[in-house]
C-alpha cells in the first residue's frame, strides 16, 4: 500500500520528466543537425572537392530516382485535375483546372512529394550505408586514420542532394502538369486552348524559382538529417534498421514543417 502511494505521488514528477527528455532530445538533436550542418558547408568550399565521388551521389540520387518521380508526378497531376475539374466545374470555371494544377505543382506539391519520395529511396539507403559502416567500425578506421567523417561520407552525398533535388521537382511538376492537360483535355473535355492559355496567364517564373529554392532546402535536410541517423546506428543490425526508420521519418516531419515556414516567408 504504502509503495502504490508513493507512485501515485510521484506520478505528476515523471510525467514532468518524461516532458524534460522529450524537449532535451529536441534541443540536442536540433543543436547536432545545425552543427553538422555548418561542418558540411564550410567543406564544400574546402578542397578536396571529391567531385567524382559527388557525381556518383548525383547519379544514385538523380538519375535512379528518376522513374518513381516521373510515374507519381504523372498520376498526381491527374488526379489534381479531376479534383479540380469537380470543384471548378461547381461553379462554371472549369477553365481555372490547367491553372490551379500547375501552381499547386511548382509551389508545393512538386517540391514536397519529391522530397518526400527521394527521402523514402535515397535517404534511407543513406541512412542504411552509413550505419552499416558504424557498427562495422569503418567509421572509426577513418577516424584513426585523421579522415573527417563530415568531409569524406556527408559532403559529398549533401552537394549531390542539394544539386538534383531541384532537377527531380522540375521533372515531377513538367511530368505532372503534361498528366493534368492529358486527363483534362482527353478525359474531362476540357478546351486545349483554355487550358494551355491559363497557364501562361497565371503562371509565373517566381513560382518555379519558390520550388526550387525550396527542394533545394529539403535536399539538404534529407541529405544530414539521414546521414546523421546513420552515423548514430548502435547494436548492430537491429540499430542500423532503427535509424534507418528514424532519418525517414525524422527527414520527411522536417520537410513538411520547413516548407510551411518557406512558404510563409516567400509569400510575406
Amino acid at each position: 500500500m504504502k509503495q502504490l502511494l508513493i507512485r501515485v505521488a510521484t506520478a505528476p514528477l515523471r510525467g514532468v520528466e518524461a516532458i524534460g527528455r522529450v524537449l532535451l532530445g529536441f534541443i540536442e538533436g536540433v543543436g547536432t543537425f545545425l552543427k553538422v550542418t555548418a561542418r558540411v558547408l564550410l567543406w564544400v568550399f574546402r578542397p578536396p572537392m571529391r567531385l567524382r565521388t559527388v557525381i556518383a551521389h548525383m547519379e544514385f540520387i538523380g538519375f535512379q530516382s528518376l522513374a518513381i518521380v516521373v510515374i507519381t508526378g504523372a498520376f498526381t497531376g491527374g488526379v489534381f485535375a479531376l479534383q479540380a475539374e469537380y470543384g471548378f466545374g461547381l461553379f462554371g470555371a472549369r477553365s481555372l483546372t490547367g491553372s490551379t494544377v500547375a501552381l499547386a505543382l511548382t509551389r508545393e506539391l512538386g517540391p514536397v512529394m519529391t522530397a518526400l519520395l527521394v527521402t523514402g529511396r535515397a535517404g534511407s539507403a543513406m541512412a542504411a550505408e552509413l550505419g552499416s559502416m558504424r557498427v562495422t567500425e569503418q567509421i572509426d578506421a577513418l577516424e584513426a586514420m585523421a579522415v573527417d567523417p563530415i568531409d569524406y561520407l556527408v559532403t559529398p552525398r549533401f552537394c549531390a542532394s542539394v544539386v538534383m533535388m531541384p532537377v527531380l521537382a522540375t521533372v515531377f511538376s513538367v511530368v505532372g502538369i503534361g498528366g493534368a492537360w492529358l486527363v483534362g483535355t482527353e478525359v474531362l473535355g476540357i478546351s486545349e486552348g483554355a487550358f494551355i492559355h491559363r497557364i501562361e496567364w497565371y503562371l509565373d517564373p517566381d513560382d518555379f524559382l519558390g520550388g526550387l529554392y525550396k527542394s533545394a532546402v529539403f535536399g539538404g535536410i534529407m541529405a544530414v538529417v539521414s546521414c546523421i541517423r546513420g552515423l548514430a546506428a548502435r547494436g548492430g543490425a537491429a540499430g542500423v534498421g532503427r535509424v534507418t526508420t528514424q532519418a525517414v521519418v525524422i527527414s520527411s516531419v522536417t520537410v513538411l514543417i520547413v516548407d510551411y515556414f518557406l512558404t510563409l516567408w516567400w509569400m510575406s
